[in-house]
């Protein structure tokens, strides 16, 4: 049996100097800029009906470095412009597939910081990083080891909104294997009072990190909000101050995010979560922070890719499966089953249930359905699927 290699990406913190620190800005600004340049021609390209691909915009990006308003392009690494024009085409490959939105212009603001290197921009040698147009190595702060032997593909260099620096170096790491078979199935409500509700009965508390730094939270906004605007130090720094709290709240969820997708995935061999719209249920003013809190749609895209590394199944049952109100004992569905309703008892068999937990038996053994005769899932967030579980297995009554 062949073994494929997982590419992975290891993120370190990095202080750089002065100097350092102003030849990335640099590149970021002309990142920018050569990405909303692009983003013009081909759109101007579009409304006269002709096609502008990846070749025709590194020939415009060469004739663009010969112009005396865009000489300063020549300053910085042409590697990290190459790529940005990359990232343009992989938008519009995306756009045309019908899986994202139009592309939309980067802002000096509000979008992300990066430039990404590949391997004819930086050298690694000896665990020492060093980038095009830079005379010393990056001081990275070396949190974990990479793998044995390893060599990085690409180097992606970014800053927050917290003015924290980042450098991702993307490498094969042999060490990520299928996990031993296992015949253990678990099946995973989400929820707010909990933030996971296992079959096994065990429920996960929510750790509200958002809610713990509240208070710290709308102090800063607070101290932002009386800055004049503008680009004065003061208003800076304040909003520095805020950025630092939200990457902390966010550094906090996705750390326990981790530990615990981690732990499921080399607990159990199939994975059953719900197909939900949080998109869709964030418009609920009432329940928008408490969700967003929770991050519903991390925790399923770690476990998706955590269980893709590890020989795992995850089953994401169809959306309109009535987990909540479907007896798991005799298969009778209540008729309503409002949210503050948290134990209810089956009108046919008697049995009391905790809703989550009903909830989770509901959705395992739909999911198991599913691996036994193909009802339907949704796979993908955007891709509709096919029957409803609830189609495939009528729910049983007793006599």
């Amino acid at each position: 049996m062949t073994t494929t290699c997982v590419k992975r990406a290891f993120k370190y913190r990095f202080y750089p100097t002065d100097a350092q620190a102003a030849e990335l800005s640099r590149t970021f600004g002309c990142v920018r800029k050569v990405y909303n340049l692009a983003l013009v021609a081909r759109t101007e390209a579009w409304a006269r009906q002709e096609r502008v691909n990846y070749n025709a915009t590194s020939a415009m990006l060469t004739a663009w470095k010969r112009t005396e308003e865009l000489a300063f392009l020549n300053d910085v690494s042409s590697v990290p412009l190459q790529q940005t024009l990359r990232h343009l085409q992989t938008a519009f490959a995306n756009f045309f597939a019908k899986r994202a939105k139009y592309p939309r212009f980067k802002s000096r603001k509000k979008s992300r910081k990066s430039a990404e290197y590949t391997t004819s921009g930086f050298r690694f040698r000896d665990g020492r990083l060093t980038l095009a147009k830079m005379n010393e190595p990056l001081n990275i702060v070396w949190s974990r080891t990479l793998p044995s032997g390893a060599k990085p593909s690409t180097v992606t260099v970014s800053q927050d909104a917290a003015g924290r620096w980042y450098v991702s170096l993307l490498c094969e790491d042999p060490s990520v294997s299928p996990l031993p078979a296992s015949d253990q199935a678990v099946g995973i409500d989400v929820g707010l009072d909990h933030l996971l509700t296992l079959s096994t009965g065990e429920k996960i508390a929510n750790p509200r990190h958002e809610r713990k730094d509240r208070a710290r939270l709308a102090k800063a906004q607070q101290n932002l909000s009386r800055k004049a605007k503008g680009d004065g130090a003061n208003r800076a720094k304040a909003r520095r101050k805020v950025a630092g709290i939200h990457a902390r709240i966010a550094d906090r969820r996705r750390d326990h995010l981790h530990k615990l997708t981690t732990r499921l995935v080399r607990e159990n061999q199939t994975l059953v979560i719900e197909d939900l719209t949080v998109r869709n249920m964030v418009k609920n003013r009432s329940l928008a922070r408490a969700i967003s809190d929770a991050a519903w749609s991390d925790f399923r895209g770690l476990l998706e890719y955590k269980a893709a590394w590890y020989g795992r199944e995850v089953i994401a049952v169809d959306r309109f499966f009535p987990s909540s109100k479907l007896c798991s004992h005799c298969g009778t569905l209540a008729k309503n089953m409002p949210l503050h309703v948290r134990t209810w008892t089956c009108d046919s068999c008697g049995t009391t249930h905790d809703r989550d937990t009903n909830a989770a038996n509901n959705l395992l053994a739909a999911g198991l359905a599913v691996t036994a005769c193909g009802a339907g899932v949704r796979p993908q967030r955007r891709t509709p699927g096919g029957q409803s579980v609830t189609k495939q297995e009528t729910p049983r009554r007793e006599p």
